[in-house]
């Protein structure tokens, strides 16, 4: 109708209005995800490639052990043990996600720490870690930055996922995985009301998708 355009749920509740309130705790989920992934994953993954020897061998093997899991299943696992929270299903993504920054950051740390500006810094007694700082993990962060932008989309899935099976964000707050949750027992008899929830992840997952295809062919000159 005029005053429900997306119908309404199985409260009589405005279902467009809800799905804009969920919006929120979901992209912050991908957001909050992908950032704090990032933090973590890039300079441990720059340390890794950088010094090699022990230190390299600890810290791929720790990752290889968070590798070893499907990721959605330990994120549950996570999610799980800590309690049904949208703060425990953001932390526990983050878990299983900063593994991948730090496989990339490593791979870019081995090739350019044999660059010539590296080796020059090292050569007139620059420490190591001012090294890393300033070298290595600006040159890092735009490959990065192209994957944080693609992963937007997957953190939101699996935020989405969690909320559906109930570990994520609890019932009345509104988010798109609950509204599915719900949604479900009444797909026969009010259709729409899973549609839209389920139409609204798919839009901003491809929408994060296609940007991240963009900002990859801006800052990649091979690309170009």
């Amino acid at each position: 109708s005029r005053a429900h355009p997306l119908g309404t749920d199985d409260l009589g509740r405005d279902l467009l209005a809800r799905i804009l309130l969920g919006s929120r705790p979901s992209l912050s989920t991908g957001f909050f995800v992908v950032a704090l992934a990032m933090i973590i994953g890039t300079p441990l993954g720059a340390i890794a490639g950088y010094f090699g020897g022990w230190i390299d061998q600890s810290v791929m093997r720790i990752t290889d052990v968070f590798l070893s899991f499907p990721a959605l299943l330990l994120a549950i696992a996570i999610s799980a043990a800590l309690g049904p929270s949208f703060f425990n299903a953001m932390l526990s993504i983050t878990l299983t996600w900063w593994p991948w920054y730090t496989r990339l950051a490593r791979a870019q740390t081995v090739s350019l720490k044999e660059q010539t500006f590296v080796e020059a810094s090292r050569a007139i007694g620059v420490p190591s870690l001012t090294i890393i700082r300033r070298h290595i993990i600006p040159n890092v962060l735009t490959p990065a930055l192209v994957q944080a932008t693609m992963d937007i989309g997957s953190a939101i899935l699996m935020g989405a996922a969690l909320s559906f099976v109930g570990l994520g964000v609890q019932l009345p707050r509104p988010d798109w995985g609950n509204m599915l949750n719900v949604a479900r027992l009444y797909f026969n008899d009010g259709p729409w009301f899973a549609f839209f929830p389920g139409f609204a992840i798919l839009l901003v997952a491809m929408s994060f998708n296609l940007l991240g295809d963009g900002v990859r062919d801006v800052l990649d000159p091979q690309s170009r």
